[in-house]
């Protein structure tokens, strides 16, 4: 269980640091190669930059669970 819980930290770890590179800074990002320059007029930011935030929170929730299941595992 610690070896899958392992594999799947480092992968979390390795995308979640690409998918906060993909996002748009201050004067535009690495999104912005990917059609996240087309913004939608009613919205005001695009579907692929939501879809991005999604992503990246959805990752970041299971760096967490990962973070924690390790945590009482190694304590035990």
């Amino acid at each position: 269980m610690e070896l899958v819980l392992n594999v799947l930290l480092v992968l979390t770890s390795v995308l979640l640091i690409v998918l906060i590179l993909l996002h748009r800074g201050k004067g535009g990002g690495l999104s912005s190669m990917f059609g996240g320059a087309v913004s939608s007029q009613l919205s005001g930011s695009s579907v692929v930059e939501k879809n991005l935030n999604r992503l990246t929170v959805f990752a970041g929730l299971i760096w967490t669970v990962c973070i924690v299941a390790l945590g009482i595992l190694i304590k035990v």
